[in-house]
């Protein structure tokens, strides 16, 4: 079976997937998404992440011509179309058509467009050798200019980042608030191990509530660590025990390498492994089913 996007209402043909040239998403990035992923035939904190976009909506005074529950519906249905029981999930929601004019008023009715496919951020041997890291020139944009807790279709701040890793040919680039604290990565939030804790940067410094970052947090917390949201420096990440970082379609990855400086041992930490096997174990058990027990016995 090939893969379907949903498209306005209609499942067609990946390859027959498409908008017009004068959305405003397309020409002016007006719009939101989210990274969504499903294992083992379950969408993964699908309610979590419904809630995070219809938030964007709100924050960008865009309406979402379907309800939750019908949004929902959607995504299930276009990922049970693709017949994957494993996959990523981009839902966008744009403007919509409009004119060559930046006046949202112009247009009528929002584009909404599901996406379903097989992601990979990093070859598994990453996982095992660690991720390197260089801290990005760039800054991030100030929450007071543009909230970065909506997810919106202008990733300008992030491309620019991420190309500065590209150009140092390591796996990430780390984003500094305008007062050099540590924010975030250009796709994936930021964790460190330092002395037994597990530390984070907070919201209010400007990052992503990532739904993987929160997931993890949780499962440090049962574990009985210290998990801590704090304010942190450069020199608190080259120093620590561990650093890791996490996001949907990075999932929990270690860090061995920040600026040419080896973390600790240079290998993934054994507080880092423990917490990306109990992510692990967790996301192939919970979530939203994708197929009715008829249908996956069918597909096994």
């Amino acid at each position: 079976m090939g893969l379907v996007t949903y498209v306005n209402g209609a499942f067609v043909p990946k390859e027959e997937a498409k908008i017009s040239v004068y959305d405003h998403g397309y020409l002016y990035g007006d719009g939101i998404f989210e990274g969504i992923r499903a294992y083992n035939g379950r969408v993964f904190r699908l309610d979590r992440h419904l809630d995070r976009l219809y938030d964007s909506a709100q924050y960008l005074m865009l309406e979402i011509p379907m309800s939750k529950d019908d949004m929902a519906a959607a995504i299930v249905e276009t990922v049970r179309r693709c017949g994957l029981r494993d996959a990523y999930i981009r839902p966008v929601i744009s403007r919509g058509v409009g004119d060559l004019g930046l006046d949202p008023r112009k247009c009528k009715t929002p584009t909404v467009v599901i996406i379903v496919d097989t992601i990979q951020l990093y070859p598994k041997e990453a996982y095992e050798r660690g991720l390197r890291v260089v801290t990005a020139a760039i800054r991030k944009v100030r929450p007071d200019a543009l909230s970065v807790q909506a997810k919106t279709l202008n990733y300008i701040n992030n491309i620019l980042a991420r190309i500065e890793a590209n150009r140092a040919g390591v796996d990430e680039a780390l984003m500094l608030h305008s007062d050099g604290y540590v924010c975030e990565c250009s796709a994936d939030n930021i964790f460190l191990v330092r002395g037994g804790e597990v530390w984070t940067p907070p919201a209010y410094l400007g990052i992503l509530l990532g739904v993987t970052r929160e997931t993890v947090m949780e499962l440090a917390r049962h574990q009985g660590l210290p998990m801590l949201e704090r304010v942190f420096t450069l020199h608190d990440v080259y120093t620590a025990d561990e650093c890791f970082l996490t996001g949907t379609g990075a999932e929990v990855g270690p860090v061995v390498e920040v600026d040419g400086r080896r973390i600790a041992s240079g290998r993934p930490g054994p507080i880092t492994q423990r917490l990306i096997t109990a992510f692990r174990e967790q996301v192939v058990r919970e979530g939203t089913p994708i197929y009715t027990e008829e249908v996956a016995e069918r597909r096994a």
